[in-house]
């Protein structure tokens, strides 16, 4: 809760740089693993999609447009599970007929997974 206290603190101030710092200072505070597919997620969403600003949502780090999360992602460490999570929220546009994933678990990235994710991220912000 207090994360999220100073999350909405830092909103009410501009600055995109200082957004994006904050999240690659949450990937830097992960372990091993997680920092490193963070990291990678992170590239991958930024040259996926520029139109997305970099912000911490609910303590994550989360990727934004015209204000609203498109996309998330959860560490598996913070929240104890067996993989990390990749998100994305209703204001992704991925509706694919009546029903479709909203959440991808996360264990290593391929070369094949980072070119779905690329392709997802496009298709969320489009």
């Amino acid at each position: 809760m207090r994360e999220r206290v100073k999350e909405l603190k830092a909103a009410e101030r501009p600055g995109k740089a200082g957004d994006e710092s904050a999240v690659l200072e949450k990937f830097a505070a992960m372990s091993a693993p997680d920092r490193a597919m963070g990291e990678r997620l992170h590239a991958i969403i930024k040259a996926s999609a520029p139109a997305l600003s970099p912000k911490l949502w609910y303590g994550m780090p989360a990727y934004a447009k015209d204000g609203n999360v498109v996309c998330f992602f959860q560490d598996a460490q913070k929240f104890k599970t067996r993989y990390s999570t990749l998100g994305f929220s209703d204001k992704a546009m991925l509706d694919e007929g009546h029903m479709w994933p909203t959440a991808f678990a996360l264990k290593e990235l391929t070369p094949a997974d980072e070119a779905r994710i690329g392709a997802l991220v496009k298709k969320a912000v489009s």
